[in-house]
């Protein structure tokens, strides 16, 4: 049993995450500040007695006592981290300072969650953890690149400077139960899309790629990153098969059901037309690699968003 901290604990993943450290055994105090987390994800943990929730925003000191750290407070929808971009750079740089002095006072270890959005517009196929990106710094995706390029380095200064035990994983897509149905990423607009019987928005002509990861297999990952100790990282964590866009949008049509056909809209301003991880360091280093395929994982993704009134 261990005092965990996870940040932005009430959002899609961390809830997911303080759900298996419960299970486990585990003390947790989740934190959030319910921009992009919500109650409702992590409403069924209340009553156990091990985990705490405590509403705070990481830009701000925060004092209490961990032995690990999880650190996932961030937007990571573009909708969500481009309506207030200044926010978004303060979370991934200043909250990451903070974290990292918390760390150091408590002598606790540091996971913090990155992004394949660290690579950009990749020139690189697939991407390996040693490439170091093609990023806009002054585009609309840059609050939320930047800012987690930054965090990636204070936290391996941290590393150097004060001994600080840090775990870097780059997160690429991943779907699943609590996604929010609104956040904007591609496989919860078009689930949404098919069960309200709307046409399924593709961007562009349909051919960019994705990798799609289901959410258990990413919590394995973390914790696996988080429980290792070799080095610190950074380790890609998502799963190495690729999809179009229009593969996708055929699969989800196909798990639902629906009835809706696929539509045609302009690709917006540097959206990445390959993103795909090399998982070879994963798989050397953790013993890890996806096993849920893309039709099982949307599958139970499709019926908690029918339970829940398509996400409403």
């Amino acid at each position: 049993m261990a005092t965990i901290l996870v940040t932005g604990g009430a959002g899609f993943l961390g809830s997911h995450l303080c759900e298996r450290l419960l299970d486990r055994g585990d003390d947790v105090i989740c934190v959030d500040n319910f921009f992009s987390g919500r109650k409702a994800n992590i409403r069924h943990l209340l009553g156990n007695n091990n985990f705490e929730l405590i509403r705070h925003d990481i830009v701000h000191p925060l004092y209490v006592e961990a032995e690990q750290i999880y650190n996932l407070a961030c937007p990571a929808s573009p909708v969500a981290y481009q309506y207030n971009p200044i926010k978004t750079i303060k979370t991934s740089t200043v909250g990451m300072v903070n974290i990292l002095g918390l760390a150091k006072r408590c002598r606790a270890r540091v996971l913090h969650t990155s992004t394949s959005e660290v690579y950009g517009d990749p020139e690189v196929h697939p991407q390996r953890e040693d490439y170091w990106g093609h990023v806009n710094p002054l585009g609309p995706r840059s609050c939320y690149d930047e800012g987690k390029r930054v965090a990636e380095s204070l936290c391996v200064n941290y590393h150097l400077a004060h001994g600080i035990e840090v775990r870097i994983v780059r997160i690429f897509n991943t779907y699943g139960p609590r996604m929010d149905p609104n956040d904007g990423r591609v496989v919860s607009n078009f689930i949404m899309q098919a069960l309200r019987g709307e046409d399924l928005t593709v961007y562009g002509d349909g051919q960019q790629t994705r990798s799609f990861c289901y959410v258990d297999d990413l919590i394995s990952g973390f914790i696996a990153m988080m429980e290792q100790d070799e080095e610190i990282g950074p380790v890609n964590l998502g799963n190495p098969t690729e999809n179009t866009m229009i593969e996708l949008a055929e699969a989800v049509l196909e798990v639902t059901g629906s009835k809706s056909r696929i539509g045609r809209a302009p690709l917006p301003k540097d959206d990445p037309k390959q993103r795909c991880p090399d998982i070879t360091k994963a798989k050397a280093l953790l013993k890890w690699e996806p096993k849920v395929d893309l039709k099982t994982g949307l599958a139970h993704a499709v019926e908690y968003y029918r339970q829940t009134q398509f996400g409403s």
